[in-house]
């Protein structure tokens, strides 16, 4: 479930978005301002941030600012939500970096669309870069692992025990044992933690 943390000072707007969004399905938090935005935001990585602009403590371009300048949150989608519809504060909002800017008021549907499109979007982003990350360790495991052993530790990954997987394959357990002490081996995996590993690098092919 995507987490989404929506900052906003008038509480009826917030409320209504908070509705829209958790009848979709998101897991949401709010905040009223930019400062207690941003602690929620370090206590708690959400997947997307609404936020609106003219806010008392801390405005939206300013915690922008302060996201943009911390590595490990920079990266997090966020969408400006505000009254300030002109074309001037539009182009000030996407320059300064964000994701994409909704002009209140808006629909139920086009604040779902904005959000799904930009949690899509940036989920496609780290497929692929994921992918170019561990392009030397695909190689490795189209070169070296069977479909049969690559279905294995696509399972360890998910955490099914050796019991599970004879079960999904109707095959012994001395069989899976087999496959994984070789998949160990194929891989350098010396423990259970590092064949864990290969397993998540697996699920990125």
């Amino acid at each position: 479930m995507n987490s989404i943390l929506i900052i906003e000072d008038d509480p009826a707007i917030c409320s209504n978005i908070q509705l829209i969004l958790q009848m979709e399905g998101f897991a949401v938090r709010t905040a009223a301002d930019g400062i207690s935005g941003l602690n929620s935001i370090c206590e708690q990585r959400p997947d997307l941030i609404l936020c609106d602009i003219m806010m008392p403590e801390m405005d939206g371009r300013t915690l922008l600012d302060v996201l943009k300048n911390k590595g490990t949150l920079a990266d997090i989608p966020f969408i400006f939500v505000s009254a300030l519809g002109e074309r001037d504060d539009v182009r000030r909002g996407m320059s300064a970096g964000a994701d994409d800017y909704l002009a209140k008021p808006f629909t139920a549907e086009e604040l779902v669309t904005a959000v799904t499109g930009r949690l899509l979007r940036f989920g496609s982003m780290r497929r692929h870069s994921a992918k170019i990350a561990f392009k030397k360790e695909h190689a490795i495991l189209r070169q070296r692992v069977t479909a049969r052993e690559l279905e294995v530790l696509l399972l360890v990954g998910t955490g099914a025990t050796s019991r599970d997987i004879a079960d999904r394959f109707c095959i012994s357990l001395r069989t899976v044992e087999v496959h994984r002490a070789s998949l160990m081996s194929k891989l350098d995996a010396a423990n259970a933690a590092m064949l864990a590993r290969w397993a998540v690098i697996a699920e990125q092919m």
